[in-house]
């Protein structure tokens, strides 16, 4: 593979190692420590998800016109590092979900562009393999930044002391990983040098799978009510990291098998499968098996971005757009399923979220095996 695949993967590790000591902290310091209800959660959720993936539309467009994928790449990692340690001087939820929002807009900002440049420098017919294995990257980090957050909370407890520097500590791998775009990552041009900045026959053809995983992401129980689950279970908050290490531990093992398979069978037969992965995750929930639950969203997680993302690649005409596109597709429908189900959650118990969850995504399936059949 190109030398370009492994800088990205080695900046989205450090990326991702501090997002990952962020991830199992930000629920529980929500939730416990500023002793915010579960609907002010789902609230937190539901911006950061939008902003993260809504803009990405923009930011997609704004690659495809004027050919920018290095710089936004660039300064989407800085505005991430150096939001994350902000997180030490809040105090309510409403400025975290600023902050969430702001660093979530560096992500915006250079998706797009990143999943454009990681197209550019795959080998044809390859594009499900390099993807597995960059999402494999990825999932290290945030593997490597749960085991970080276990250790910390293992020796020096859970105080609201130890939240703050856990915060602060993440501009460290933070900012490693923008000196890699800097210095290494080498920038791309399109092989196409007279776009149409307008959908094509042919990628209006993609938009019927896509709308599939839109509606099933409405219905994904996230991983922030994974670990408030695990918490109300009367887990410890030490413990609650092992939870996130197994979600992510199965996710690197799983990533780059699935990108392999998109390649081998289909981008199609592996959604499928992701789809009902995620309904064995919050069935396995709603029976109390935690461990279950957290592994197969990990199976989900990563079946389905390989999935969808090899899809785009290996069938749109203006890729940049049309992941732009998906990716807010999933803002709307992920930010909106979590207002939903932070609110049910509040008034009418954690059950009846799951419940919702589960109708939800079994119905979804069964309209996707229904139009893929019909096809």
């Amino acid at each position: 593979m190109n030398k370009n695949i492994y800088y990205l993967g080695f900046v989205s590790f450090f990326t991702d190692l501090a997002s990952a000591m962020i991830t199992p902290v930000l629920p529980l310091y929500i939730v416990y420590v500023l002793n915010e209800g579960i609907d002010k959660l789902g609230i937190v959720v539901a911006v950061a998800t939008f902003v993260s993936y809504f803009f990405r539309i923009l930011f997609g467009y704004l690659s495809d016109k004027y050919q920018i994928i290095k710089p936004f790449i660039l300064f989407g990692y800085l505005l991430s590092a150096i939001t994350k340690p902000l997180f030490a001087f809040s105090s309510s939820y409403g400025n975290i979900a600023f902050l969430q929002s702001t660093e979530r807009m560096g992500k915006a900002i250079r998706s797009a562009p990143k999943d454009t440049l990681i197209s550019y420098y795959a080998k044809k017919d390859e594009s499900g393999k390099t993807f597995g294995l960059h999402k494999t990257m990825d999932i290290a980090g945030e593997l490597f930044g749960a085991l970080i957050i276990l250790a910390v909370f293992y020796i020096y407890g859970d105080s609201v002391e130890v939240f703050k520097n856990i915060f602060l500590f993440t501009l460290i791998p933070g900012l490693i990983g923008v000196l890699i775009v800097l210095f290494f990552v080498e920038d791309a041009k399109y092989t196409h040098k007279n776009l149409k900045y307008r959908f094509e026959k042919e990628d209006s053809k993609l938009f019927p799978l896509l709308l599939s995983y839109f509606f099933f992401m409405f219905f994904v129980f996230g991983d922030s009510f994974f670990i408030i689950t695990a918490k109300e279970a009367g887990y410890s908050t030490t413990f609650i990291p092992v939870f996130v290490i197994v979600l992510t531990l199965t996710q690197t093992l799983c990533s780059y098998y699935f990108g392999v398979m998109s390649d081998a069978k289909s981008s199609v037969y592996v959604l499928k499968l992701a789809y009902i992965f995620g309904i064995f995750s919050i069935t396995a929930l709603l029976y109390d098996f935690l461990w279950l639950g957290f592994m197969f969203l990990g199976i989900f997680t990563v079946a389905s971005l390989n999935a969808t993302r090899s899809y785009i690649s290996k069938n749109a005409i203006n890729q940049a757009s049309v992941y732009g596109v998906f990716y807010g597709g999933i803002a709307l429908f992920s930010s909106l399923g979590a207002l939903s189900i932070g609110a049910i959650w509040h008034y009418f118990g954690q059950q009846s979220a799951m419940l919702f969850s589960l109708s939800g995504m079994i119905l979804v399936l069964m309209i996707f095996l229904f139009l893929a059949k019909a096809k």
